[in-house]
């Protein structure tokens, strides 16, 4: 299995920034060593062609050329610096990069069905702004160019149906930015699983939005996020997706400090297994991002993310050996009886 990286453009915060980007690093670490099968690989920039894909001009060139107002910098969280500009576009090029081989494959080798960005899913960016730890929208991005070279590919093959995706955002904050840009896109469908009383304060309208309590345990949240899925598939059922993202953020853990919900690493797990199982079984190529993780100890964070890719690196190996391997199918989720109430 594939995961790019971004860590040719290393960031420097200023000291006490409340940040763990030192976690970026210590994933990688974490993963050549204890993941030899995860074939690592730094990911090129995105250009600027393809983050006028999802975002507005003017915002683009605000930050490529060091204009970002005071107020702009606050709402994202980050000063401004050539180096959050590189590691910005270096991070949409690594999902760009994950979706790319997810869906057609790596050098020419034929669809991996499962790949990764080590970090990614910086959900809370949208057209016009950041937010949120977040520069540039990394899935949004991905997304309009899979549909592009999907839609290129098939040029002149007669009728072309478009490349449908789905965004299942796991991270404990809703995916606002997201949803924000394909809120009039009916071929992206957005299902957003997170804390109802977690940033942002004012949410958007995702095609799917399941809120959960604070102190939400494993429980109640993997009951939540399999009537979820059921839901989702269910309103793709007459068009189906041909590409998923997962953005598996780690900060749903019980001792993450912007969480506010009790999952435990085996509840997070499991949940990763059945994001994969449900895709694998339906034959979906996904992009898997890290989104969030704010643990109070980073190693526990870069833990749970290293098991999610462990995780990934199982749904790859049975996407590899052929569709609906008994392995996938143990692992399946069953709908739950009801979920939480959701908008939209």
């Amino acid at each position: 299995m594939y995961a790019f990286h971004a860590e040719v453009a290393e960031l420097t915060l200023p000291a006490g920034h409340p940040f763990p980007i030192s976690k970026y690093e210590r994933l990688r670490d974490a993963v050549r060593s204890g993941l030899p099968a995860v074939r690592l690989v730094a990911a090129a920039a995105a250009s600027d062609g393809e983050l006028a894909l999802a975002h507005e001009p003017a915002w683009i060139g605000a930050v490529v050329g060091g204009t970002t107002t005071a107020a702009q910098q606050r709402e994202i969280g980050f000063p401004w610096s050539e180096r959050l500009v590189q590691r910005a576009r270096h991070s949409v090029g690594a999902t760009i990069r994950a979706a790319r081989t997810a869906l057609v494959g790596f050098g020419g080798e034929g669809s991996e069905g499962v790949a990764a960005n080590l970090g990614g899913g910086t959900h809370h960016a949208c057209a016009h702004k950041g937010s949120g730890y977040c520069v540039f929208n990394d899935v949004a991005v991905a997304a309009r160019l899979m549909q592009a070279e999907h839609h290129r590919r098939h040029a002149g093959r007669g009728h072309v149906h478009g490349l449908r995706v789905l965004v299942i955002d796991l991270d404990v904050h809703q995916g606002n930015g997201t949803a924000s840009i394909f809120a009039d896109d009916p071929s992206v469908f957005t299902l957003s699983l997170h804390g109802a009383k977690n940033f942002p304060l004012r949410k958007a309208t995702s095609d799917l939005d399941v809120e959960l309590p604070d102190g939400c345990g494993d429980t109640e949240y993997l009951q939540a996020l399999d009537g979820a899925l059921a839901r989702a598939f269910d309103a793709m059922a007459d068009a189906p997706p041909g590409l998923a993202f997962y953005l598996a953020g780690a900060d749903a853990h019980e001792d993450d400090r912007l969480g506010r919900l009790k999952l435990g690493c085996a509840g997070l797990a499991e949940r990763d297994r059945r994001v994969f199982a449900a895709l694998g079984a339906r034959r979906i190529p996904v992009a898997l991002t890290m989104a969030g993780g704010y643990g109070r100890d980073i190693a526990v964070t870069v833990a749970i993310q290293q098991r999610t890719l462990a995780i990934a690196l199982d749904a790859w190996r049975a996407w590899s050996a052929g569709p609906l391997q008994p392995r996938m199918r143990a692992a399946g989720h069953a709908p739950a009886p009801s979920a939480p109430p959701a908008r939209g």
